[in-house]
This record gives C-alpha cells, structure tokens and sequence, in this order.
C-alpha cells in the first residue's frame, strides 16, 4: 500500500509525507457553539446511516447538490456523525471579512476558478486527507439543473483524489432543503420551476439525510487514471448517490442522469439554427433531450 494510502486511511504519514492541513481549534469550537443550536431549532432531521461515515481517519463525503442552504444541513449530519467537515469553497467567500476568518480558521480549502489555483486546491484537499480530514464535495459541481431535482452527471474530480489517495468515498443523499431556499438558478420547468425562490423558514422544513456504505472502488485499483476508467468511478459514485435519494424521495430515479453541459450545448445549437433560417427573434426553443455525461476531470467549489 501507497504512502499515500496508508496516511489517507488514518495512520499518522511518514517524516517525509506532505503534511500542513491547519485550522484553528477555537474557531471549530465557536462554529459548533453557534450553528449547532441554530440548525437543531430551525430545522427538522431525519437522518439515516450515520453509522456508514468512518469515525476517524481521512474520508470524501460524496453529496448531491439541490440548494445553496444544503452544505449547512449535510455538515450538521457529518458533525452529529463524529466528524468535522471540510468543504472545498469558493475563493470569493474567503474575501468576505467576517465569512472568510471562519473559512479560514475552521480548515475549509478555497477553490479559485483558473486551472493553476484549481490544482493548487486538490493538492491542498491531498493534504487535508493524508492530515485525517473529512472533506465534502458534490461531483456535480453546482447545485443540480435537472428540473425534477435529481442529481446530474458527476465530474471526475472526486473520482480521481479517492484512486490517488485510497480514501473511501461514502455517498450522501440529502433532500428538504430545496423547501427552506430553492436553487435561484434553478429550472423553470417540473418541481424545480414550482418552488418559489427566497427564503423560508416557517413552517419548520425537514432535512432528510442518508449515507450509504462507501462505494466499492477496488476494482480500478492499479489501473491508469485516464478518462475511462475516471468516467467509470465517476459513474459508480454516482449511481450510489442517486439511488440513496430515491430511497429518501419513495421514487424511482431516472434511468439516465441530466448533464447541464450537453444541455446548454444543444440549446445554443438550436437557438443558432433558429437564427440562420430567420426565426423571429425571441422565439422559443424546443428543449433538447436529456444526454450522456461529459468529461471533467476537477471537483467545484461549494455553492455556499
């Protein structure tokens, strides 16, 4: 077993490891003393599968993503499970003066948007796991696009730190906190389009939490990290992810994941086709079929 593996794993890393995931104890401790209270009475929880999320060493929580409110209820899960979270945030949230002290006292990574910074954060992420970090990520990148809420295809990021590291990737389904803050840039079609945006606390949301066994990537151990076999663990992550929140919805989930990437593609074609044979400007444009997934080999920031 690697180096690498064997910190991921939560025995303590070689003299020679890299090392250097800091954050400060009394800013955790001042984030617990506040937001626990804060979400136990503003929201309701069924949570289920706590038991799946290891109590130490370094783990990636794999989440879905339908609400910029959902990493507050899925950190309240990961803490009442024995763990801190670390998320990967956007950089621009370490700008905010009060936000981005916290940021940075409790351990959470920044994630820049050009390529250089982008890998500066997945080595940054290495770290917190080889340090026994819980880090989450939502593979999808952003808060879901698809118009029933069910997650997307996933981006190969998370995929490709839990080959290089060895650390298991439990998956996490949430659902409710589309109910306390939908998504702004949400669809205008299905459930998506039928949620009024904003804020709302009253009455009393219920965030639905489940965790599942991490998900068994040992059969692309020892193989290249391309783009196949990326896409494949990417798939498997996935699949567990979608079939958890169709046990917390009572649903059966669809049999082809939405990809917002080919989406938006096929609506630029269409819109430009429109335009080459003279359409009246503003015409409406037939939504494109749902596709298959494409190729993205970093993880996103957090929406919030």
């Amino acid at each position: 077993m690697s180096e690498a593996k064997r910190g991921a794993r939560g025995a303590a890393p070689s003299p020679g490891a890299r090392t250097g995931h800091g954050y400060s104890p009394a800013w955790r401790k001042l984030t617990i003393v506040v937001l626990r209270p804060l979400l136990s009475g503003l929201l309701k929880r069924d949570w289920r599968g706590r038991g799946n999320v290891p109590g130490k060493g370094g783990v990636i929580i794999a989440a879905n993503h339908i609400s910029e409110s959902d990493p507050l209820a899925l950190a309240h899960f990961v803490y009442e499970s024995g763990r801190y979270p670390v998320y990967l945030a956007k950089s621009t949230l370490f700008d905010v003066k009060v936000v981005g002290n916290a940021l940075r006292g409790t351990g959470q990574i920044p994630v820049h948007r050009d390529r250089a910074d982008a890998a500066l954060a997945l080595e940054d992420a290495e770290k917190a796991l080889l340090d026994g970090e819980c880090l989450i990520f939502y593979p999808e990148g952003s808060c879901t696009r698809d118009p029933e809420l069910w997650p997307m295809t996933g981006q190969t990021g998370v995929a490709r730190m839990a080959l290089q590291t060895g650390a298991k990737v439990v998956p996490v389904a949430t659902w409710g906190a589309h109910e306390l803050m939908p998504y702004k840039k949400g669809e205008q079609t299905g459930l998506a389009g039928s949620l009024k945006k904003g804020l709302h606390p009253l009455p009393r949301k219920t965030m639905r939490v489940i965790a599942g066994p991490p998900v068994d990537l040992s059969g692309y151990e020892g193989l290249p990290l391309d783009r196949d076999t990326l896409r494949a663990a990417t798939d498997d992550i996935m699949a567990a992810i979608t079939g958890l929140l169709g046990e917390l919805r009572g649903q059966e989930p669809p049999a082809e994941r939405y990809d917002h990437h080919k989406v938006l593609e096929e609506r630029r074609r269409a819109a430009g086709a429109a335009k080459a044979a003279g359409s009246p400007r503003g015409a409406a444009v037939p939504e494109p079929a749902t596709p298959a997934a494409p190729e993205n080999a970093e993880p996103k920031a957090a929406d919030s």
